[in-house]
């Protein structure tokens, strides 16, 4: 497959691949008798691999030490090494989804008390002294509140 095609693969630009190839977060591409580009299914997984990484907010360094790792495979044991960088990535990925929850949470219940919370301050039920300190509710665990309570 050419660059065009490949990057029309993933919705990339070939000014795109060529950089990832450039820079090392993509193993160099083989050549045709041509010198054009040629990518195979490995070539094309690797960048199926960095788009999902970089959407998932990877770092291209993080990139660039694990593709360099994989070219070193066969000279120097780099198998713990590469699997290490995507632990690391992985864990720091369930940081950034625990956070995303959190606010996805907290969004549910802004939404879900709105109308009340409006009619609340309309009445002078609530005012600014006495409304509810947000930061003090658990969020985190507001996935048991909204499955309680039917909110989807």
């Amino acid at each position: 497959m050419n660059i065009k095609q490949a990057a029309a693969t993933f919705n990339l630009t070939a000014d795109t691949l060529r950089y990832y190839e450039r820079v090392g977060i993509i193993p160099p591409i083989p050549r045709n008798q041509s010198g054009y580009r040629d990518y195979q299914t490995k070539d094309l997984n690797w960048v199926y691999l960095v788009t999902r990484l970089r959407a998932a907010g990877l770092s291209i360094e993080s990139l660039i030490e694990f593709a360099t790792l994989s070219q070193l495979r066969g000279q120097q044991p780099v198998e713990t090494a590469q699997k290490q960088v995507l632990k690391d990535q992985l864990a720091e990925l369930e940081i950034k989804l625990a956070e995303m929850q959190e606010v996805k949470n907290l969004l549910t219940y802004k939404i879900e008390t709105y109308d009340e919370h409006i009619a609340q301050f309309e009445s002078g039920e609530l005012t600014a002294e006495n409304q509810e300190a947000l930061w003090q509710k658990n969020f985190k665990q507001q996935e048991q509140y909204n499955e309680k309570n039917s909110i989807k």
